[in-house]
């Protein structure tokens, strides 16, 4: 590990992790209205809005337990904003969740969640 603080960490792994897969990074930490989208992407003609969970062992459950009802519900108000400043219609758009924890060799595990929610 580096010394980013460990979210940020866990949201450069994300990143990395999405362009090896052919994804474009579009925004990083988009706020609008005090909720933060970590991630924003082209993957093929989605454009895709990230959460990205971030732990240091499972023993604390899995990343994304951590996604509430209201944070998803905020998620997708922010998601709504990004669209309408940018001025983006008729898209196909979803939301995934990126988990990331350490294993005992304290290597990053990394767990895609595609269309996570709705």
């Amino acid at each position: 590990m580096n010394s980013l603080p460990f979210g940020l960490w866990g949201e450069e792994i994300a990143a990395e992790y999405l362009r090896n897969k052919g994804y474009i990074i579009l925004e990083r930490h988009f706020y609008f209205h005090h909720t933060e989208i970590d991630l924003i992407a082209r993957d093929g003609n989605y454009l895709v809005f990230i959460e990205v969970k971030t732990r240091s062992s499972a023993d604390f459950g899995l990343p994304e337990e951590a996604l509430t009802p209201r944070k998803k519900q905020y998620l997708r108000r922010a998601a709504e904003g990004y669209l309408y400043l940018n001025n983006l219609y008729n898209l196909d758009c979803r939301f995934d969740v990126i988990s990331i924890s350490l294993d005992q060799a304290e290597q990053p595990q990394i767990e895609h969640l595609e269309n996570a929610f709705e």
